[in-house]
Formats: structure tokens, sequence, C-alpha cells
């Protein structure tokens, strides 16, 4: 079905809804789409206020994202029952009737992304609200390079947790300003990439940096990358951004981490020809013989720590410290993608 067809199907489905009568306490007229899903059909309805709804099946124990509460699109979990069947759905609202042909636009999108992705329409929802939503976003200025390589950094470490659990994007907090990029209760690892061509010299930011949690272990990731051309070498920067909004549970939540960090999905024609290939990886254990000034070695040492703001230098270019393991890499993925965040 085209979007021609999509848009006549969901206008005639709400047009004859709106022509019935509402029915005692019943507060939505509902009409089923013949859209293709592994579960319950999508389906648009008509409320006793006359506002128009579009209806995504999901599974009874899914909640349904927050923060879309009006006062033109309305986002809410309804559980809906007749004689026969009892279904739960994510209902979006449009609550401006002189929006009316802008809400067709959005839902036929929906239902567009919604057909590829069968097995969790809801999914397809969240990511045509994002992306309209992101058209409206402010824009800050552009990332630049040395930005950019830091993101492509987290992004490769990011991907490789989502890959292993679509919910890791949980426990990013570089975009929050935290001092790991990745941390849970128990482990974190600090992410670090340089586009030099020489040395492995990354920069520290504060005493706590290299402190790992409490009871737990730190690693430090450590990259060097070459700026390629879109026709070279490497990946693109926006893929990476692809990939993992593919491979996450929740894009939303996934854009606004990409969107603290400095990149938004309405700036990706400014990236297009962004491509990094990746010269160097080395994951460090940030241990007692780790190169580094913390504020709790120093207060181990004796020394009253009243510094602010403190930023430094480590020297990693030498083969002290010794790199881990590729399978302890993997071993330390893995801990994280299974601990509480």
């Amino acid at each position: 079905m085209n979007e021609d067809e999509l848009r006549s199907l969901i206008e005639q489905r709400w047009v004859a809804l709106e022509t019935e009568p509402p029915m005692g306490e019943r507060r939505l007229r509902v009409a089923e789409l013949s859209m293709p899903t592994d579960g319950a059909p999508l389906a648009v309805a008509v409320d006793n206020d006359g506002h128009r709804h579009l209806l995504v099946p999901i599974h009874s124990h899914i909640k349904v994202r927050t923060g879309l509460d009006g006062p033109v699109l309305q986002l809410r979990r309804r559980p809906l029952e007749d004689a026969e069947t009892y279904g739960t759905y994510a209902d979006l609202g449009c609550l401006r009737d002189d929006l009316k042909d802008l809400f067709t636009e959005l839902c036929v999108d929906v239902l567009e992304k919604a057909v590829t992705l069968p097995e969790n329409p809801v999914k397809a929802l969240y990511r045509v609200l994002d992306r309209w939503r992101s058209l409206f976003r402010t824009q800050g200025p552009p990332l630049g390079t040395q930005e950019l390589a830091g993101l492509f950094g987290e992004l490769t470490v990011l991907n490789r947790l989502l890959a292993t659990d679509p919910s890791a994007h949980r426990i990013w907090r570089g975009p929050d300003g935290y001092r790991h990029d990745f941390s849970t209760a128990i482990n974190a690892v600090e992410v670090k990439a340089s586009t030099s061509t020489e040395g492995r010299r990354p920069r520290v930011h504060g005493l706590d940096q290299l402190e790992a949690p409490g009871g737990g272990a730190l690693c430090l990731a450590w990259f060097r990358l070459h700026r390629t051309t879109a026709r070279g070498v490497g990946s693109k920067f926006v893929d990476s951004v692809e990939e993992a909004l593919r491979l996450c549970d929740d894009e939303g939540a996934l854009l606004e981490l990409l969107a603290r960090a400095g990149f938004r999905l309405a700036d990706a024609d400014l990236y297009e020809d962004v491509c990094f290939a990746v010269g160097e990886e080395r994951w460090y254990r940030v241990d007692r013989d780790f190169p580094g000034l913390t504020g709790a070695a120093l207060a181990e040492a004796g020394v009253a720590v009243s510094a602010l703001d403190v930023e430094y230098t480590i020297d990693l270019s030498g083969e002290i410290p010794t790199p881990m393991k590729p399978e302890e890499v993997s071993l330390m993925i893995e801990k994280l993608t299974r601990e509480p965040a």
C-alpha cells in the first residue's frame, strides 16, 4: 500500500467514525486497519470530542513513553475491550482540529514505518515522532572535528554494548557530563579518541575521572581515528548513529542523549561526508599502576585536595601500561550489559 492509499484509508475511516453518534460511556469509536503486524491490528479512532487518534498495539506489560501530553499531541497507554477481545495500545491523539491535515501526514509516516517493523509497531511510532520533533528543535552550532571524533569513539563502544543489550544506552552517561562515559552501579568505561597521528596522550578532566565506582572497576578505551572521505576507508559518522538507533529498544531516549551530546537528526546532512577509520584501539584497566592523578590517591597520600577544575594529560605512548587482551574487553562489555544501571 503506497502513501496515497494509506492517506485515503485512514481519512475514510476517520470520516466514517465521525458520522457515528457517541454511544453511552464508550469513549472511542474505533476502526481497525488492514495493516500487517504480528499481533493485534493497528486502528484509528475518534473520541467524544471529535479528536482523531491512531492506535498502535503493544504488549500488556509495555509502558508507553511519557512527556507528550498536549497541547497538540497526546500519547498515552490505553486498554480497549469489547465483547470478544481485549488489547492494549499506544494511543496517539491530536487535540487540535485545525491541525488534522498535519496529523494525517504524521500517521501516514507511522503506518509506512510500521509495515517494516510488524513485530514492534510501537517502535515505528516512536521513530516517526522523534524524527518529526527533531525538525523543530533549535539547532546548536555544528560539532567540530575533535567533538565528532570523541562522539564517534563513544558510539563505537555504545554499538558494541547495544549489540548485546538493546537497552544499553541507559548506561551511556557521557552526554550528561558524568565523570565516566559508560557506567553501571559497579563498573565503568571512559572513552578517549584522538585524531593525532603521534603518541597516545588522552586529556583527563577532573580528579575523579580516573576513579572507579566504589567496589568496581574502571577501563579506559583509547581510539586513534583517521579522518577519511566518504569514498575512502572507514565508517561514516551518520552510519554509526543509524546503527545505534537500529540496535536500541528506545530510539527516543537515544535521540535525547545524542542531542545532549550535540548531534541532532535535523543536522545529519552537515555530517554526511564525515568518516573515520580506527587506526588503533587500546583498552586499559585503570588500576593502581595506571598513570593518573585522582582525589582518592591524593587523600591517601595525606595531601589536602582543594584544587578545582583540574585537567591534565597522561602519556600512554609506550608499552606500559599493558593494554587489555581482546577477551578481557569482551568480558567487560558483557559485565556492563548485565549489571544494574
